[in-house]
Formats: structure tokens, sequence, C-alpha cells
């Protein structure tokens, strides 16, 4: 696979594995991935590393939908892999993740930045020595959120509550579209026409 620099080609979606996981607000970014998977009939399957992976030729290049497997706060252990088993440029990937700091429903992209308090953007920032990568924030922050700091951890790994699933449907739906036109397209493109979007 030959790098490209014109659109994301890697998708990488976070959150952690194991059915216990399914359906909490910190695995935001694996429900994205499994959206744009549908869309495109993708089939994800273990990669030669601690993820799984699916790719599908899409227009002029590949692109391809990654899910890693070590857990959220050590997700730069597989971004790491993938980056250098396939010789990719920073810019070449798009991470997606939760975000406690936005209302529930909205997106941000970006194309660089720190890491926002996200442990899992933390780590993959560490292990890529880099902030110059493209994410795009799932909004995921509610009227349950608790406003002790502390319980955080425990937040984003309870579920959606009923009232909250149909936002959540819709904004997964929008995250799949931006993931395809910055695939398509560019990331730019993705971030002028979905970045602050809500529900």
């Amino acid at each position: 696979m030959c790098p490209d620099d014109t659109g994301a080609k890697f998708i990488i979606g976070l959150g952690n594995p194991g059915s216990e996981y399914d359906g909490t607000r910190h695995n935001i970014g694996f429900r994205v991935i499994d959206a744009v998977a549908e869309a495109l009939n993708i089939d994800l399957h273990s990669g030669p590393g601690e993820y799984m992976v699916g790719s599908k030729s899409l227009r002029t290049q590949d692109l391809v939908l990654v899910k890693p497997l070590t857990y959220m706060n050590n997700s730069g252990i597989a971004t790491h892999e993938i980056v250098a088993q396939y010789n990719l440029l920073l810019r070449q990937i798009l991470v997606v993740v939760d975000d406690f700091h936005l209302p529930l429903g909205t997106l941000r992209l970006r194309i660089k930045g720190s890491d926002g308090g996200h442990n899992g953007l933390y780590s993959i920032i560490y292990h890529l020595q880099s902030e110059d990568f493209p994410r795009m924030r799932c909004g995921i922050g509610g009227e349950t959120m608790p406003g002790n700091k502390k319980e955080m951890a425990r937040y984003v790994l309870t579920p959606f509550e009923k009232g909250e699933r149909d936002v959540v449907q819709k904004m997964i739906e929008r995250a799949r579209d931006a993931v395809l036109v910055a695939a398509t397209e560019s990331i730019k493109a993705a971030v002028n026409r979905f970045s602050g979007s809500e529900v």
C-alpha cells in the first residue's frame, strides 16, 4: 500500500474490547467504525498486531478501518504498530474518540491538537511522539455527568440513558458521514463540513 496524502486512509476508532463495554460512552469510537463498516460492507478481522482491521477500495485509494484491542488507555500501542507497519504519514490517519467535555451529539474535528485530558489520545501522542494527527471527538456529555472529576472514569464506562440513545445514533451517523468525506475528499473538507455540528 503506497502512502498518499490526499485524505484519511486509516480510521482508528478507540474503545475497550469485550462485551461488558458494549454500548458504553467510552466506546463511541468503536461504534463509528462499525457504522462505516456496515455502510461499506467491510468485514473486520484480526490484524497482524493488537487490533481488528478491515479495508475496502474507495475511489482511487484503500480505506482501512481499525479497532485497537489494547484497551483505551493503551491505544497508542496499536496505533504506533499500524503507523509503522503501513509506513503512514500521521496526516493519513483519523482517530475517533469520545469526549465528555462536549455536549452529547456534538462533533469536533481537528487536524492536530493536545490530548484534552483524554487517556486514549494521551497514549497515542506518547507513542507517536507527536500531536500532529487528525482526530474527531464525539460529545458524550449528558445530564447525568458527575460534577466531581474523580468520578468521570466511572461515568465514561456507563451505558447511555434511554432518552439519549436517539441523539447518540444520529451523532454516530454524522460521524460516519464525516469519515467518508475525510476519506474520499480530505480531512479539511470534513472539518469544514462537520466540526461543531450538533444533532
